[in-house]
């Protein structure tokens, strides 16, 4: 029988990357995702499974230490929070255009600027878009429990692999600080050297005599060369779009107005659905769980049965973007959220569904 423990999401992230059969973490502490380097620490996980933990001086040292790993083949991943993710973009983009597969985790807090501790979850755009410079995209995925935090850890490495491009875990405080029970996956074993070489035949892993060297770069000085690297790029991003579309539908069967919210704030938005369907509204909810690539297909085809769609997150207005390419202009879309560390509450969204597309 599997054990069950009970865990901080962030001390989740660190246990199922142990089991992953991760080679390496390099990372930089900043609240509030501390926990995930300081279980490793306590873990140690150099006695358990021969991975390599290493604080870095910086967040940009880590980032590169992760492009580093990457480039052997090696299973390498790093966490931080929003302004240590900002210091992270440059290296970010070298590695999707070196088109290496690692893994990213986004413990987010209030911004602009150091902000504040508290969740947000205005690091959507820096997530979706890029973020770096040059036309690049992410796989990001957004848990919405402590048992996602984990198993977000495997599917993540999963599809960085198969992709050969960077896949980061985008949660917030509330995910990664909350105590919930959590099961695991068995331990799988890390990659020798050999495995390494036949799994992944582009890695720096030496010249051999059947195959001239491995080179990995992001650099390309001819133009026409570079066009042609992002024409494939974008072919790759396309397949991502898919094939690799997941979300969740609560009570949208019959629903006559929808709610898209995401990671905790879907959490909370579950409960507001529940309170108006009490009082006779017809309302679902859908919680995309792959941020890019978007479930814009579904929202498209829901937008044919409801009156109005509310979009709710802790920032400004910044999903609310996508839903409404999504929508196509078919029906009213609003957006609520609260934002600097405010979390929603279930009555503000039930009052904000009430008031921009019932009422309003």
């Amino acid at each position: 029988m599997t054990e069950i423990k009970l865990m901080k999401g962030n001390e989740a992230v660190a246990e199922a990357a142990i089991l992953a059969g991760a080679d390496g973490y390099f990372g930089y502490p900043i609240t509030p995702q501390s926990e995930v380097l300081e279980y490793f620490m306590i873990e140690k996980p150099h006695e358990r499974t021969g991975m390599v933990i290493l604080q870095a001086e910086s967040e940009v040292a880590a980032i590169n230490m992760v492009y580093g790993g990457a480039a052997a083949g090696k299973k390498v991943m790093t966490s931080s929070s929003s302004p240590g993710v900002s210091l992270k973009q440059e290296g970010l983009s070298y590695i999707a255009g070196a088109e290496l597969p690692c893994l990213i985790v986004n413990v987010q807090r209030g911004g602009p600027g150091l902000g504040t501790i508290q969740p947000s979850q205005s690091d959507y755009f820096q997530s979706v878009k890029g973020g770096g410079h040059g036309d690049y995209k992410l796989i990001v995925l957004a848990p919405s429990s402590v048992q996602e935090m984990a198993d977000f850890v495997s599917l993540g490495f999963d599809l960085a692999f198969k992709y050969r491009n960077p896949v980061m875990i985008l949660s917030d405080g509330v995910i990664g600080q909350m105590m919930e029970k959590v099961e695991f996956k068995p331990q799988q074993k890390r990659l020798t050297e050999e495995e390494i070489m036949k799994k992944c035949p582009w890695a720096t892993t030496g010249k051999t005599p059947d195959r001239e060297r491995n080179i990995i770069t992001s650099l390309e000085l001819v133009s026409e060369k570079q066009e042609l690297h992002n024409i494939k790029l974008q072919k790759k991003y396309k397949k991502m779009i898919d094939t690799e579309v997941l979300f969740e539908k609560f009570d949208c069967d019959d629903a006559e107005y929808l709610i898209v919210a995401f990671g905790s704030s879907a959490r909370i938005c579950s409960k507001a659905v529940k309170t108006l369907r009490e009082n006779g509204v017809k309302v679902g909810l859908l919680r995309p769980i792959t941020l890019f690539p978007f479930p814009t297909e579904e929202i498209n085809k829901l937008a044919d049965q409801v009156k109005g769609i509310l979009s709710v997150e802790m920032n400004a207005g910044q999903m609310v973007e996508d839903i409404r390419l999504a929508v196509n202009g078919k029906v009213k879309v609003e957006h609520f959220g609260r934002m600097g560390g405010v979390i929603a509450m279930p009555n503000e969204v039930v009052e904000a569904l009430n008031n921009k597309l019932i009422g309003g």
